[in-house]
């Protein structure tokens, strides 16, 4: 242990965030023996009164003459700094926007597992100790005499600079004592070695060539180009229909970046599009690629993020938290499907958009950040047209592939004519039958998990809902369970009604993909289907191994959630069906239909990606809806510029900037009282260029027994409330209340 009398102290004095409790940084003398160690980013023990607890050093600096009497660092938790300085600037950066104190948006932008003290695992690693030409000629001896130690030898062979024990046993497939045997007569060495536990690809990849770009894509791709080859900042929007070449596009300027030695962050919206940008990747690239997502164990992100740090994996790929790597020599930033609101950190602070940080990042590095989507957010496609991103089109798909043909189907009279509700049209379950004939796949949306959504008493229409939370219990019959799926609550269904006491009255209604899996084995019970949601996909590795199947043609039909609709590719998809298109037009949120018409027109271009046209049929019961007339015909200008007039008129985004304030708490008067006393003290505070909207409940009002209220600030430019935020958080605190703040929130409602 370090302490004061035994370490002679320098002049340089660090100052640390603790990763808990205090805000406020704290100020540390640095050892002599740390001296030439610690730098911003280096993570570090300290002592706090009676305790000791873990930090990181934010800034370095000398000691002056007024300069306190301070306590010392007591440990290294880190050999060097974790972290780039751009991903420092970047927290700071965080901070001041979002809203969120200093030491918490560490906390995400640096993993527990890097945080924590240094973690690398030790395995056994085998060595040989004579020449390969001995080695051969002692293999030729023992093949007769003891062939195991032979197997043992050929596989060293072939690995001349060694590997793991476990390695070796599991190539050669022969028990330990054949190796303990050679090490004895000294023919190997054992050591221990640390293990690298990143995400190691096992399939082999032929590299492949790169596709001949049409027009339309080597424009676009010239011009990220000219950005990479100037070291300078540029955003381009890459704005092109669904199949239209953009992952293409991609690739090459990933190519060109490498080239120029520098590296790249690759963002996918979602987990289950890692296997197939990964086997894109390995197919045109030898670089060790590097996966950083939120199912990683400890050890495995640990390890990546080493890797990374030290340059061994020049592309990384992975959920929004990947775009907080530790990348030296970043060059260019990739955002895929940039519109999707999986970017978005909602749950807790800071309230981050992953899209937007990484404009951020990619100015402070001088990179290039590519956004591609069909269907953009108005943000973007805002920006693009005042000048400030670089916007490039494709309006086709290669090699003249057409675009699928879309038919929107009334379900009213659908019902009229089965007497009541139904799942599937007549056209829908025809199109599904032909596929089958034909050996092609469709693919089924429903935005719904669950088998029922709801269950209800015939006779007093109490419907069963969530003790804890404002929310309808959802049926699954495959555990013969009701559960609410915002706190996972469970109880199992009753006969009798829990309000007005009558038997047999309780009923189940609304439908789930639960339900539409098990309708579709009913009525074509020779299909092979799959079920792709938040129920199936629980287990590690079981998106992969789900689309895999599809992909190989293991499966008919595909049934899921929106999780299906975002840039997989099916070259054998012919058919798309969306089952209840319009359950999202129903919230009352300003982006309702901007999510809408994003949702339908990604789901229907995973129909005809290859040489087999597609169709696609939308299932409403609002037919004539605008956004559903745009969708089906892909037309997202005609969409943006209806829907920017509605936004303008009514002051909302891209126009304005909106921050939402949230209050939870478990007991209602005092949560409502301190939200109103709260945005009773904005508005004496705050510029009157600001607008503050009416205090409401959200739209859960209640989860996990806590009680939820909001209020909406409308300003042109975003007000940095950071100093104002704590002052609040502090006098929340003392009530037992959460305060929160989101900055551009992608939803008003919940």
């Amino acid at each position: 242990m370090v302490n004061d009398m035994q370490a002679p102290k320098t002049g340089l004095i660090a100052t640390v965030l603790l990763d808990d409790a205090l805000s406020k940084a704290l100020s540390y003398d640095i050892p002599n023996e740390f001296i030439n160690d610690i730098s911003p980013g280096t993570r570090v023990l300290v002592p706090v009164r009676n305790s000791m607890r873990q930090a990181t050093v934010w800034e370095v600096k000398e000691k002056t003459d007024d300069t306190p009497q301070l306590k010392s660092i007591e440990k290294l938790l880190s050999e060097k700094s974790v972290a780039t300085p751009d991903l420092l600037h970047l927290a700071q950066w965080i901070s001041k926007y979002y809203c969120c104190p200093l030491h918490k948006v560490l906390t995400t932008v640096l993993p527990s597992s890097i945080r924590g003290e240094a973690n690398e695992k030790l395995g056994l690693y085998i060595k040989k100790n004579t020449s390969q030409e001995k080695l051969v000629e002692l293999c030729g001896q023992l093949r007769i005499s003891d062939p195991k130690q032979a197997l043992i030898l050929d596989v060293l062979l072939q690995h001349p600079n060694g590997l793991f024990l476990s390695d070796l046993l599991h190539e050669s497939g022969v028990s330990r004592s054949p190796v303990d045997t050679l090490i004895k007569k000294k023919v190997l060495s054992l050591e221990k070695k640390e293990l690298d536990r990143s995400i190691v690809w096992e399939q082999e990849y032929f590299i492949g060539k790169n596709k001949l770009l049409n027009d339309e894509q080597q424009i676009a791709l010239n011009r990220v180009k000219e950005s990479l080859n100037k070291s300078h900042f540029s955003t381009h929007l890459l704005f092109g229909v669904t199949g239209s070449g953009k992952t293409e596009v991609y690739l090459q300027a990933i190519e060109h970046t490498l080239k120029l030695d520098k590296n790249v962050i690759f963002l996918i919206p979602e987990i289950i599009l890692t296997s197939q940008t990964i086997e894109r990747l390995k197919s045109r690239f030898k670089e060790k690629i590097a996966l950083l997502h939120h199912r990683l164990s400890h050890g495995e992100r640990f390890d990546t993020w080493k890797n990374i740090l030290s340059g061994k994996s020049p592309i990384i790929v992975g959920a929004r938290s990947a775009l907080f790597s530790p990348v030296p020599k970043l060059g260019l930033i990739i955002v895929d499907e940039e519109h999707e609101s999986c970017y978005k950190q909602s749950d807790d602070a800071p309230c981050y958009h992953a899209r937007d940080l990484a404009i951020v990042r990619g100015k402070i590095c001088n990179a290039t950040v590519i956004l591609g989507s069909a269907t953009p957010s108005f943000e973007s496609y805002t920006n693009a047209l005042q000048g400030k991103y670089i916007l490039s089109t494709l309006t086709s798909r290669p090699n003249n592939f057409s675009l699928p043909q879309v038919h929107i189907v009334d379900m009213k009279p659908e019902y009229e004519k089965n007497k009541g509700f139904t799942l599937f049209s007549d056209k829908l379950l025809k199109e599904m039958k032909q596929r089958l004939v034909l050996g092609e796949q469709t693919l089924l949306l429903l935005n719904r998990r669950g088998y029922h959504s709801s269950q209800i008493c015939l006779s007093c229409s109490h419907i069963i809902k969530c003790p804890h939370c404002e929310m309808n219990l959802t049926f699954h019959l495959g555990e013969n369970i009701l559960a609410c799926h915002l706190c996972d609550y469970r109880e199992k269904p009753s006969k009798c009604c829990p309000s007005c006491g009558k038997d047999g009255q309780m009923k189940f209604k609304g439908a789930g993909t639960e339900l539409v899996e098990r309708s579709i084995h009913a009525i074509f019970p020779e299909a092979r289907v799959i079920r792709m949601d938040a129920d199936t996909t629980r287990k590690k590795g079981s998106h992969e191994e789900l689309c895999k199947k599809f992909k190989s043609g293991k499966a008919d039909i595909l049934i899921g959630t929106q999780m299906i609709a975002k840039g997989l590719h099916f070259p054998l998809v012919t058919l798309v069906g969306v089952l209840n298109a319009d359950i999202s037009l129903q919230i009352p949120d300003f982006r309702s239909t901007e999510q809408v018409f994003q949702l339908l027109t990604q789901v229907a271009g995973r129909s005809g990606r290859g040489d087999l046209k597609g169709e696609v049929i939308v299932q409403t019961l609002i037919p004539d809806h605008s956004v559903l007339k745009y969708a089906q015909n892909q037309d997202f200008e005609s969409f943006y510029n209806e829907e920017k007039e509605i936004r303008k008129l009514f002051c909302y985004p891209p126009y304005v900037h909106l921050m939402k304030c949230t209050f939870t708490g478990e007991n209602l008067e005092k949560t409502l009282q301190k939200a109103k006393d709260t945005r009773t003290f904005l508005s004496r505070q705050l510029p009157e260029t600001v607008e503050l909207l009416p205090l409401t409940p959200c739209g859960h009002a209640k989860v996990q027994d806590k009680y939820r209220f909001q209020f909406l600030l409308k300003t042109t430019k975003v007000v940095y409330l950071l100093d104002k935020y704590e002052l609040i958080k502090k006098d929340c605190e003392k009530q037992k209340i959460k305060f929160q703040v989101d900055v551009d929130p992608l939803s008003t409602f919940f």
